[in-house]
């Protein structure tokens, strides 16, 4: 494997300066199912995400669009900001553009931004600890999880690939970057965020153990 490429963040800068951006504007039945469960996946995803945010992560942007009317309201209580993406259709790549304009808003001093898809059960403050323990430990540009037999999010990008994520086209939204260069990423097995749950119920029944 190549040595991994110089990054704008070395392991000795602490703390690491990143927001959490939400990807939660797909028009899925998937998300429509979601958004109907009592708030569940909402309320509980992004108060994983506010844990994160309390100890080194803010902003928490959350981008809405299909479904914005049905999720607002359940996120009323959990301290995030919220993006507007009126071209959500387009795919996950206009989620990403406009979250990384609010979280640039937000704060132009950000060391990174860790992106991550709001229908993703197992997705934890715990999740956002290791990838950012990633960063630290082994010093590269880009920090993914790994499941399925290949890297996707959530996922850390460091400063310099803010233009990157700024101008991505597509519906496959940061894909090429997770998967394309080997030496400027460092992989963290998380299996669990491949998991695929169908029904309420199991949704309910993780949220529940995930927050205890």
């Amino acid at each position: 494997m190549p040595p991994p490429k110089p990054s704008n963040h070395s392991v000795a800068d602490t703390p690491l300066r990143f927001g959490v951006m939400v990807l939660a504007a797909g028009a899925s039945a998937r998300w429509a199912r979601r958004s109907n469960c009592s708030g569940s996946w909402s309320t509980s995803g992004c108060a994983h995400c506010g844990g994160g945010a309390r100890s080194e992560g803010w902003p928490v942007v959350v981008v809405l669009g299909a479904h914005a009317e049905k999720i607002r309201p359940a996120l009323a209580r959990v301290p995030v900001l919220f993006a507007e993406n009126p071209a959500w259709a387009e795919g996950l790549a206009s989620s990403i553009r406009a979250g990384m304009g609010t979280m640039q808003q937000f704060s132009r001093r950000l060391d990174a931004v860790l992106v991550a898809l709001g229908d993703q059960p197992a997705f934890s403050a715990d999740v956002i600890a290791r990838l950012v323990a990633g960063q630290r430990s082994g010093g590269r540009s880009i920090v993914a999880a790994r499941y399925r037999g290949r890297q996707g999010a959530p996922a850390l990008f460091l400063r310099e690939h803010f233009p990157a994520l700024a101008a991505l086209i597509g519906e496959e939204g940061a894909r090429s970057l997770l998967n394309d260069d080997p030496s400027r990423i460092t992989a963290v097995d998380l299996p669990a965020l491949g998991v695929d749950l169908d029904t309420p119920e199991e949704h309910t029944a993780l949220w529940s153990k995930n927050s205890r």
